[in-house]
């Protein structure tokens, strides 16, 4: 496993962040997607974890192998991110 880089996760992030809000602009204007707000909510947290995983195993990481201040702000830009997101 590869030692990221706070730019290289900085790089991540960025990317990630584009790629979710595209994906729920998308389902919000897509009248084939109807889900409550909870679920929206959570599909979007789900999709979060599904490609930062991805993401970390292109640059030959994980986030298990991530230190804690990096992980710690992956969380609050999660958090940040899907409070952004309005259903």
């Amino acid at each position: 496993m590869a030692v990221l880089t706070q730019n290289a996760l900085d790089e991540i992030l960025i990317y990630l962040e584009k790629s979710i809000v595209n994906m729920s602009k998308d389902m919000l204007n897509n009248s084939e997607f109807h889900m409550d707000a909870h679920k929206f909510d959570e599909f979007i947290s789900d999709q979060f974890d599904i490609r930062l995983e991805n993401l970390l195993k292109a640059k030959d990481s994980s986030i298990h192998h991530l230190e804690s201040g990096m992980k710690n702000r992956i969380i609050q830009r999660k958090r940040a991110i899907t409070e952004n997101i309005n259903i």
